[in-house]
């Protein structure tokens, strides 16, 4: 296989299924060595299995490189030998997908510490360990002389950015995924690594335990050259040209890939502004100060 990834070695976290199995796919095929990371266990987070395995098969299949890794995300020793590992195989790591994701879906009244606990760690934790042990090997290149092009891709979702019924750890994770990803953006960039976050869409195995959501569909069972609006590797094409060369310019950023449409986001700019013009502010005079002249110039959708 050959494309804008030939020979780049990276880790997709969260690969054995849905859109993680769809950027693996699309990296090998753009010519990366893919190293396919999953603990296969259900979408609560309980069990594990070799689902890894499964993606790698593909991959060969269809001529292109892969190993399977299956260490926990959350695991300190485990990602740090997914790095280590990585490294010692094909020489260095030029990017990281973080895409492990898990759900624990109740409203606050009903959803227990460690429903909240386990979300939280699987995603944010499972985020920042790997990006962690990537980043200490970027910067060890980087003060050794070498020139770093390193890459990461972490994975936010519409619930971290707007709020959803019955995830108050989903979206706290997502939201949270998105502050990390652009502070390491800012810490990363001078040593050459880019950071941005991509929020995808698709019928994934998470997704259809909402009430109502589609039936899961793997990315394998679309024939090649089809488009079908809730692909779960509707995203992969832009995960994989963050991931290349031409994208050295791009980072802090959050696109969101839903069916056929690219979104820039923008979030937390200033919608308007009030002074008290340099005299502390006077409790009883902020409801109508916000009211009118706050609210009154207000952004879409601000309430």
């Amino acid at each position: 296989m050959s494309g804008i990834l030939e020979g780049k070695s990276i880790i997709v976290t969260g690969a054995g299924h849905g859109i993680g199995r769809g950027h693996a796919l699309e990296l090998a095929r753009q010519g990366a060595l893919v190293v396919v990371n999953d603990v296969g266990s259900a979408v609560n987070g309980e069990g594990s299995g070799r689902d890894a395995d499964i993606t790698v098969g593909l991959i060969e299949a269809r001529g292109g490189r892969a190993v399977a890794d299956y260490g926990d995300v959350t695991d300190e020793d485990a990602m740090r030998n997914l790095i280590e590992s990585t490294v010692e195989r094909f020489g260095r790591l030029d990017g990281l997908v973080t895409n492990a994701g898990i759900v624990r879906d109740r409203a606050i009244w009903n959803m227990t510490p460690y429903d909240f606990d386990k979300v939280m760690s699987v995603h944010v934790k499972g985020t920042w360990l790997p990006c962690h042990f990537a980043a200490i090997h970027w910067r060890n290149r980087h003060k050794a002389g070498e020139r770093v092009n390193g890459r990461i891709v972490t994975t936010t979702s519409g619930a971290g950015l707007w709020g959803n019924f019955g995830q108050t750890n989903y979206a706290t994770a997502k939201a949270a995924i998105v502050g990390l990803t652009l502070t390491m953006s800012v810490e990363l960039y001078s040593l050459g690594v880019t950071a941005n976050s991509v929020g995808p869409g698709g019928a994934t195995r998470l997704s259809s335990t909402r009430p109502g959501g589609d039936a899961a569909i793997e990315p394998d069972e679309i024939p090649d050259g089809e488009y079908h609006p809730m692909d779960p590797a509707g995203s992969s094409p832009l995960v994989a040209w963050l991931l290349s060369d031409d994208a050295d310019h791009v980072t802090g950023q959050v696109i969101r890939s839903i069916h056929d449409k690219l979104f820039l986001m923008r979030g937390w700019r200033e919608a308007a502004t009030v002074s008290s013009n340099g005299h502390r502010w006077d409790a009883t005079m902020i409801g109508t100060v916000i009211a009118t002249d706050l609210f009154e110039t207000r952004a879409p959708g601000l309430r």
